[in-house]
């Protein structure tokens, strides 16, 4: 059994054979594959593209997927080992996912981080208990890593760019009202590092770089793969001569937890936007957003109307890789 926890535990040539079922399955969307199957889904936060994707992905495949939300129409989780349950939550994961083993095939998880403290959400403790519990793949539908997006990402960066090694991939922050979560952010960085891509993390203040964690793996897969990783202050040089921009808005982890301090770092960044004037730098570079995305806030109505602007592609993208992966990890295991 293997989880799809983060591309981190995933070779290039593994991810890379996900992406080409993902090519196929493009190509030919309906397939019995995974007939008489079913994949739990857990969301523990919002979706449009995610639920979306995964419902109709299983639908594809012939396959059945069931939505939970606990807290909502489902029993609330109780994630940590050892505790007294006298709260709100009504039952132990160790319950949920023995009991979902025994019903369904797989079972995937979105739980963002708690926004309170970093020290502690940056372990990722949530999605792993429940792997620990589970006697089925687990698949990570977001949490402070998004791998799924990432599959998405370079399915849609080999579309338009072909082989990605050596190719000039610009990460730029972005302003938004409020800190957001980082794990686009950290997930961009380590599957443009796996395969090979020349990196610029671009950044208003090194109070926004993402976690040593990934930024320790990127650099390692990066020197791995013949790529390389910057960190850029300077919007012209980062966009000079690119080849793909992905834009995203995260908050700065040394005021995790503090929004209103966080607001007064940010409050001098909303030039950051992507508007056509820095796409001009490029090298007639695409450009691409996970979504959603507030127009004229992240990127401007010019970028996001532009024929290079690829996001609805890598939108679409989230279900053929997301067929290729639950393919993988339901009908592997069989063999």
């Amino acid at each position: 059994m293997r989880h799809f926890l983060s591309t981190q535990n995933w070779s290039r040539t593994d991810l890379q054979s996900l992406l080409d079922a993902a090519e196929q399955l493009r190509a030919e969307p309906l397939n019995d594959s995974l007939r008489g199957r079913s994949v739990a889904l857990l969301f523990l936060n919002p979706s449009l593209r995610t639920r979306t994707s995964f419902e109709i992905g299983a639908f594809q495949l012939g396959a059945h997927a069931v939505v939970l939300e606990p807290g909502k129409a489902a029993w609330g989780i109780e994630f940590e080992p050892g505790v007294v349950m006298n709260g709100e939550a009504e039952e132990h994961i160790a319950e949920v996912a023995g009991v979902l083993s025994r019903y369904c095939d797989a079972i995937a998880l979105r739980a963002f981080p708690l926004f309170k403290d970093w020290a502690e959400d940056r372990k990722d403790a949530v999605i792993k208990s429940l792997a620990a519990h589970s006697s089925v793949p687990v698949i990570n539908m977001e949490t402070i890593v998004h791998p799924c997006q990432e599959l998405a990402l370079m399915r849609t960066i080999q579309d338009n760019l072909g082989a990605p090694d050596g190719k000039k991939f610009v990460l730029t922050w972005t302003w938004h009202p409020r800190p957001l979560n980082t794990a686009v952010a950290n997930s961009a960085l380590l599957i443009a590092s796996k395969f090979g891509m020349d990196i610029t993390l671009l950044i208003p203040d090194e109070a926004y770089l993402l976690d040593d964690q990934f930024m320790d793996v990127a650099r390692r897969q990066a020197a791995d793969a013949g790529g390389a990783i910057q960190v850029s202050e300077s919007i012209e040089s980062a966009y000079r001569d690119a080849d793909f921009v992905y834009a995203k808005s995260w908050g700065a982890l040394p005021l995790y937890g503090r929004p209103e301090q966080e607001a007064e770092l940010r409050a001098p960044f909303r030039h950051f936007m992507v508007d056509g004037a820095k796409m001009a730098l490029t090298r007639s570079a695409r450009f691409s957003h996970c979504l959603p995305l507030r127009r004229n806030v992240k990127a401007s109505d010019e970028v996001m109307d532009a024929d290079y602007c690829v996001a609805i592609d890598e939108a679409e993208n989230r279900l053929h890789v997301q067929k290729a992966l639950m393919t993988r990890l339901i009908a592997g295991s069989d063999s």
